[in-house]
């Protein structure tokens, strides 16, 4: 069997601490620093456990490499997205497009982080 096609996400970032702060209180975690050999490279990690489905995944600030450019949108598990959703402008985001049915594959939310990244957020509710 083949494993899932995506096994780790990056989303860069232009200032890391504002960037923390907007996903740490959206999604209720802790992002952990991770150790780099790379100079001027910062990476916090999304909590993660490799036997469970899914990818794992950080935000990172990196010269050379500014956010809110690239044409990819990650989309985050909730139970609930509107919960997330909920949480995201107290955090210094903004909503893109509010909670919506996709059909039988849920709910989907989009929304901007704090650096100009747009994410997505999905539910099964």
């Amino acid at each position: 069997m083949k494993p899932n096609p995506v096994g780790w996400f990056e989303i860069y970032v232009d200032d890391i601490n504002r960037a923390k702060a907007f996903y740490e209180s959206v999604f209720q975690v802790t992002l952990d620093k991770l150790n780099t050999p790379i100079p001027d490279l910062e990476m916090y990690s999304f909590p993660s456990n490799m036997e469970k489905y899914g990818a794992g995944g950080a935000i990172v600030k990196m010269n050379g490499f500014s956010s809110g450019r690239n044409s990819v949108i990650v989309y985050f598990s909730c139970e609930d997205c509107s919960v997330e959703q909920g949480r995201v402008e107290a955090a210094g985001g903004k909503l893109h497009q509010v909670k919506f049915p996709i059909g039988e594959y849920g709910h989907i939310a989009l929304v901007v982080d704090t650096e100009g990244n747009m994410i997505g957020l999905h539910s099964l509710k």
